[in-house]
């Protein structure tokens, strides 16, 4: 496909402001996939194209967080190994079956997730006893990999959402090891459309640039202001999303809500 040089300036521009709040609190593919669509890239090509930028920012945000030794590799690499199987997987199932069911339940989880977010008491900054042990982990954030390569939206929130409540782990610990987590799956995705042949390499690459620099940023702000940050953000993407998703008149929930009002 050719892109004319302001097409390509405005996507570089959300691609930087995507790269930002995926690196804070995940989902800023609610931002770069509908930029690429409004631009005519299809579909399929679209969110193949984002994984390919958006692992970029994302490895930015690894390095950055990295550098200041919050994320701790020895004790998370069964559960990016998982993720990204898990993502593989879910990939590959994507090939065979049609996901349309899981987006009437995303929404269902994403208001719990905001539930949770907005009732449950403050969490610390430092990480507290986990409620479970490494076997959960690695199932967890399995399961969760197996999302992000079948469906994805959220799944770097539903990641933070489950190091922070499940095991124990302050946001700022929590966001790093989740861009870790997020980085695995978000790979092991990229690599089967890759294979599939739906990624487009020049505008992926140059969106790239901007969501590693995005990634940056995001990082050092997530490291600066913490949770005071953090906490809003994962509830203000998990509404968009919720409401982005619910908008679509083929979401399966959209259909029973309305066919139940009329």
């Amino acid at each position: 496909m050719e892109f004319g040089i302001d097409a390509i300036v405005l996507l570089m521009a959300v691609a930087f402001v995507a790269g930002i709040i995926d690196a804070i609190a995940g989902g800023g593919g609610l931002l770069t996939i509908p930029a690429l669509m409004a631009a005519g890239v299809p579909p399929v090509q679209a969110i193949a194209t984002n994984k390919l930028q958006s692992s970029f920012g994302t490895a930015s945000a690894v390095v950055a967080f990295a550098r200041k030794g919050r994320i701790d590799f020895k004790r998370f690499a069964r559960p990016a190994m998982g993720a990204f199987v898990g993502s593989a997987l879910g990939a590959w199932t994507l090939q065979r079956i049609d996901p349309a069911f899981l987006a009437g339940l995303i929404p269902v989880l994403l208001i719990l997730m905001v539930i949770y977010f907005t009732v449950a008491p403050k969490a610390s900054e430092e990480d507290r006893h986990s409620r479970f042990g490494t076997g959960a982990l690695v199932g967890i954030i399995t399961a969760i990999g197996f999302y992000d390569g079948f469906f994805g939206p959220g799944a770097g929130s539903f990641l933070t959402t489950a190091l922070v409540a499940l095991f124990g782990m302050g946001l700022v610990s929590a966001t790093a090891h989740t861009k870790f987590l997020n980085l695995s799956s978000n790979v092991a995705a990229l690599i089967t459309l890759v294979i599939g042949g739906h990624v487009l390499w020049m505008i992926g690459l140059l969106m790239a640039v901007s969501s590693v620099a995005g990634g940056q940023v995001g990082a050092h702000l997530a490291l600066r202001v913490g949770g005071k940050v953090i906490r809003p953000l994962l509830v203000v993407m998990a509404l968009a999303l919720t409401v982005k998703l619910l908008a679509d008149p083929a979401n399966p929930l959209t259909q029973l809500v309305m066919g139940q009002s009329r």
